[in-house]
């Protein structure tokens, strides 16, 4: 071949190459053989590294051998890329060794289909997003047990989160008070660049981040996703500071003190792995990574306020991908994980959390309102919203609005009325009124804020601000803004058409429509103050219910899913000041934001809690004290309610049932003192996986290295704190196993449900010793053919005072 020619050729090759990663995509692939959690040996030069799924011992990862065997899988992921791909054509992200045996790479879809026919290669699976779940408290239950001061004490609870704001008062290292070393801890810190100072300080015990995978996509942004464990969002700081802020801080804004912050675990340790950004949210190939370095550094829980934006590409079951089988890997190796149910509702099946080794949470109301009124010159009050002082008292103010007191009407082209840009407004007109501004799509969508609507007025000498809600789509949630000068957000439309009639009737205006004289006034409560409700909790109107789903065609499993219920709507904590996913918080220390992503961490403090108090309980003990103790009744002792869409879109309370709240709303003080416990392993998860009908034994051999040796017979019997059938026919009988955690007792087990369907437990009464286990069971029988669920509960109510209840799901059909 002449030299033009092997050039031409080489070109060619060159052209392919970067034809292939022009269209390539991220692919997270699994392989045979075992990862480090689950290695019993077999490999020549290779001893095993595998832990007992029923011993509460760690995998030592600083042992020759892990480490040893670690590289070799990784030497093994590389020898295979190299060997079916020419250097330049690929890009490996992420060797995972020690949850799953695999890697993630970026390639082409072409080559990732001749990685699923390679030798040894189990699964190939395009990445997918993930995205946080928020939407655009110890006091609320009575919560100071004695010694609160140390609650969480070297627990450490690992956050997969957009990282942290290192410097926040919450995660500061107190000099009287010093966090000691933590030795089973073995993650790292990582340096600040520019600063040369890691994000560690004791309180902080481990920060590191995650974004291969984002930067590969090309989403990634340094400079304002931060290439570092620093939070650019707020999120990742929020979060943590519920679960393990530091007790007592307060909370400062615009001058006033809206109470003080502590976490859930005020003495617990937090280990930050960044893996979600302010844009995008995160990729599972990030997620992953993040997940499996936070075990393998040893946390004791894991806190995931993140949810998929879609189902995975080619699983059709939703606990057989990359993301739930890592988590369940994580579970074995005795880490307790919890996972925000989702922001999907409130309509049925929207969940994004469903393995049973997961704990999934659902967001409540708690008793805080934050309301405000807004008093016309005719006597009319208008009820709304706004974290506000009063405008002075005894005394009125004009109303001026924003259309009328325009510089120059050019200017209207930029909307001026929603009070953004303070520079198109007459200041000598706005001085000392209250002006008023329209709620438009901007603020809807981000692009405008409250605060910044505050800041326009204040900037102009305006005694206040109103906003008027004119007119809003089926579910608009609006949030109160605390803000440093008076102010109030008109939300109801027909009160906003009532302010904006008495100021048209009451402004006199020339033929051509120009204002003659402003006669409208009005004047502004004060909204600093909570007002406390009884009827909380009640599950919030966005929490993603129930049924759950055991795969992508909706399919109802047989596990009740959510979990658990716990605050999450308008949650006081800390936030970073450079963080920009809440417009109304850009430049603040804390916020108050919603989502099932602040109930998530509640329960993952409340873990901690648990997991001290008992540190050698499995993840299923933790879970079950959680949910046993939880309570269905509000603070009057009502039947929990739930927010729900009416007939007419407006929101209204309905009875809450399982599927909106799990087990019902945590009670921490009584999960740490349970009575019973229903305890599950690693193999009684594979019991429920090789157990679903439907789900293919070769997939679940591929994601969990394990042949299907084992069945319970029923889905329905895995040994859960609750209890659902999706499809009853006849009778079925159900079985679950206790073990008794305190003093000898005596527990006496009755159980109710609806009508349609009968149900009995056997025996009526047992004794249990300390540590003794007994198995009792449930026989359910259909009566008559709804289409609906039924509910019910099972309740164990022991000698020496202890009430252990679980909740009963089961819809009932001919055949």
């Amino acid at each position: 071949m002449r030299n033009t020619e092997l050039t031409d050729y080489f070109m060619v090759l060159i052209l392919l190459s970067v034809l292939i990663l022009g269209k390539a995509e991220i692919y997270i692939v699994t392989l045979e053989g075992e990862p480090v959690i689950s290695y019993r040996g077999g490999v020549n030069g290779f001893e095993a590294t595998a832990v007992e799924s029923d011993s509460d011992e760690k995998i030592d990862v600083t042992s020759d051998l892990v480490i040893s065997y670690a590289r070799h899988l990784e030497k093994r992921h590389d020898m295979l890329l190299d060997m079916l791909f020419e250097e330049g054509t690929y890009k490996k992200l992420y060797s995972y060794r020690h949850l799953i045996n695999g890697f993630a790479v970026h390639t082409s879809p072409e080559q990732a289909d001749m990685l699923r026919q390679a030798p040894g290669v189990k699964s190939v699976e395009r990445d997918w997003k993930v995205r946080k779940l928020t939407t655009h408290t110890p006091q609320f239950w009575g919560f100071r047990p004695s010694g609160f001061d140390r609650a969480g004490e070297d627990i450490v609870i690992g956050f997969v989160d957009s990282g942290i704001y290192p410097h926040h008062p919450s995660f500061a290292s107190h000099r009287s008070d010093p966090y000691g070393p933590v030795p089973k801890y073995r993650g790292k810190c990582e340096v600040d660049r520019e600063t040369k100072r890691d994000y560690c300080n004791g309180k902080i015990i481990g920060a590191q981040h995650f974004a291969e995978a984002a930067k590969t996509a090309g989403a990634f942004n340094p400079d304002i996703d931060f290439d570092s464990p620093l939070d650019g969002d707020g999120h990742g700081s929020h979060t943590a500071a519920i679960a393990a802020g530091n007790n007592g801080i307060p909370v400062r804004m615009h001058g006033f003190e809206f109470g003080r912050a502590s976490g859930m675990a005020p003495r617990a340790r937090i280990a930050v792995y960044k893996a979600l950004y302010r844009i995008f949210g995160g990729f599972v190939a990030d997620v992953v990574a993040a997940i499996d370095q936070a075990v393998h550094d040893g946390v004791d829980i894991l806190n995931l306020s993140v949810g998929p934006n879609s189902p995975p590409a080619t699983t059709k079951t939703t606990y057989l991908n990359p993301f739930d089988a890592t988590l369940l890997a994580a579970v074995k190796a005795g880490v307790f994980v919890v996972q925000a149910a989702g922001n999907g509702g409130p309509f049925p099946k929207t969940l994004l959390s469903y393995s049973p080794w997961i704990a999934t949470v659902a967001a409540a109301v708690d008793d805080r309102r934050y309301k405000n009124h807004f008093t016309l010159g005719n006597g009319k009050i208008l009820a709304g919203l706004g974290l506000s002082p009063a405008t002075h008292t005894n005394r009125t103010f004009t109303l001026v609005a924003a259309n009328d007191v325009l510089l120059d009407s050019s200017v209207a082209k930029y909307s001026p009325s929603d009070c953004q840009q303070p520079e198109v407004l007459n200041k000598n007109l706005v001085q000392g009124n209250i002006l008023l501004c329209g709620y438009s799509f901007n603020f809807v969508v981000g692009t405008a804020s409250i605060k910044k609507v505050s800041q326009t007025a204040k900037s102009l000498g305006a005694a206040g601000f109103v906003l008027a809600v004119e007119n809003a789509s089926p579910g608009t949630k609006f949030d109160p803004v605390p803000v440093g000068i008076p102010g109030i957000l008109i939300t109801d439309v027909s009160k906003s058409t009532d302010l904006i009639d008495y100021y048209n009737m009451s402004t006199p205006r020339d033929w051509t429509g120009r204002v003659k004289s402003f006669k409208a006034v009005g004047s502004i409560g004060e909204g600093l103050r909570p007002i406390l409700h009884k009827s909380a909790p009640t599950v919030a109107l966005f929490s993603a219910r129930g049924p759950n789903i055991k795969d992508y065609s909706f399919q109802d499993a047989d596990l009740l899913k959510p979990d658990i219920l716990a605050p999450g709507s308008l949650i006081w904590a800390a936030w970073a000041p450079n963080g920009t996913d809440e417009p109304n918080y850009v430049g603040e220390g804390f916020a108050m934001i919603s989502g099932t992503s602040m109930a998530a961490p509640h329960i993952a403090g409340i873990a901690a809690l648990v997991k001290q108090k008992n540190p050698h309980w499995s993840p299923a003990a933790i879970k079950s004290a959680l949910m046993t103790t939880s309570t269905t009744v509000d603070r009057a002792e009502r039947p929990l309610q739930a927010q729900q869409y009416s007939g007419s879109e407006t929101m209204s309370l309905v009875p809450a049932t399982p599927f909106d709240y799990g087990s019902g709303h945590v009670n921490p003080r009584a999960a740490l003192d349970p009575g019973l416990i229903f305890d599950a392993g690693y193999e009684d998860y594979l019991g429920f996986l090789c157990t679903t009908p439907g789900i293919d034994a070769h997939e679940i051999r591929n994601y969990t290295n394990t042949p299907c040796n084992y069945t319970l017979g029923h889905p329905s019997n895995l040994n859960t704190p609750s209890i659902a059938i999706s499809h009853l026919v006849g009778t079925q009988i159900v079985t679950r196993t206790v073990t008794n955690v305190a003093a000898e007792e005596t527990y006496v087990i009755t159980a109710r449900m609806a009508p349609a369907v009968a149900i009995e437990t056997n025996p009526p009464a047992m004794t249990l010793r300390p540590g003794a286990s007994r198995k009792f069971s449930i026989t359910l029988t259909v009566r008559s053919v709804t289409g609906t669920y039924s509910f019910g509960e099972v309740l164990l109510k022991g000698s020496r005072g202890h009430k252990v209840r679980i909740p009963v799901v089961a819809m009932g059909y001919d055949r």
